[in-house]
């Protein structure tokens, strides 16, 4: 399953190359994980649809935003419904990373009646997950505008659906944090609680890794910061810190180590963040709070 809209390599959180839209032929890479959601859903199959619409009746019908937002996931979405009925027709009207507003179209669609209910859930659900989290992300980002800090995202994500949410993040304006465990290294206050120090980590860490691998380590107070810089750390995250404590944090760290700050980031707060100095400020809710963006299917009334 591919991570779209991102690079592997290199600091895990400062990738700079645009986002680029999934279009329906990428989103074909994620096949597996719409089968499952379809099987999910459909089980042995529509009843409903199958006992109540003529098997020959064709329908037209609008996927639309009710409320503003920024679209992602429009592509997987119409993945959804050409893997339900290949013969389904499905015409995009906007891309992933525009901003809409409610009422706006976002794609249009032809096909079977039936198979269009068969896949309108599934469809619908995925893009109205991928489009809340890059509404949340944007509100983020414009909340830091003016700034140099980076919105990111951590790996608080839905089991299976990862690289999608990253995704989403991306359409939102954000960048992605690493993928996984073994993208690159995080010692937070558990693995230095098991060795004794932050500095041993660290050379525990350094000489183990592979050249160019990052080392990041989770400070809660200004001395682990000072110790994480002098063993040579590539980022410290600051965690649950106060705005004080982290612009004395970023002074020690100015020149020598990438800063990041975490823990509680409202979108209230995150510019009294970001002009403290940091580089990257990164958010757990953007994918395990983000609220859907209200989408729905609308069908045309007349025969076809």
């Amino acid at each position: 399953m591919a991570d779209v809209g991102t690079r592997k390599g290199g600091h895990p959180f400062l990738a700079s190359e645009p986002f680029v839209p999934m279009d329906v032929a990428t989103a074909a890479s994620f096949d597996d994980l719409i089968n499952i959601a379809l099987a999910e859903d459909v089980g042995d199959g529509d009843i409903t649809s199958r006992l109540v619409v003529e098997p020959d009746l064709r329908w037209g019908g609008r996927i639309v935003a009710r409320t503003p937002g920024v679209v992602a996931g429009l592509g997987i979405a119409a993945r959804v419904f050409t893997l339900v009925d290949p013969s389904t027709k499905v015409v995009l009207i906007v891309h992933d990373g525009s901003a809409v507003d409610g009422a706006r179209v976002l794609a249009t669609l032809e096909g079977e009646a039936r198979s269009l209910l068969t896949a309108e859930r599934v469809a619908l659900n995925f893009l109205g997950r991928l489009s809340g989290i890059a509404t949340l992300t944007h509100r983020y980002v414009d909340a830091t505008a003016g700034t140099s800090t980076k919105i990111t995202d951590t790996r608080k994500t839905t089991p299976g659906l990862r690289a999608l949410e990253r995704y989403a993040v991306r359409a939102g304006g954000g960048v992605n944090h690493r993928f996984g465990l073994a993208d690159a290294v995080l010692i937070k206050d558990n693995h230095i609680a098991a060795v004794g120090s932050v500095k041993f980590a660290v050379k525990r860490a350094r000489a183990g890794i592979a050249p160019g691998t990052v080392i990041e380590v989770e400070c809660d107070r200004l001395e682990q910061v000072a110790d994480a810089v002098e063993a040579g750390a590539d980022s410290v995250l600051l965690d649950n810190m106060d705005t004080e404590t982290m612009r004395r944090a970023v002074e020690l760290a100015r020149g020598r180590a990438i800063v990041e700050a975490s823990g509680g980031m409202t979108v209230e707060r995150v510019a009294e963040t970001a002009a403290t100095g940091v580089d990257v400020i990164s958010i757990g809710a953007l994918t395990h709070s983000a609220p859907a963006l209200d989408v729905a299917l609308d069908f045309d009334m007349g025969r076809r």
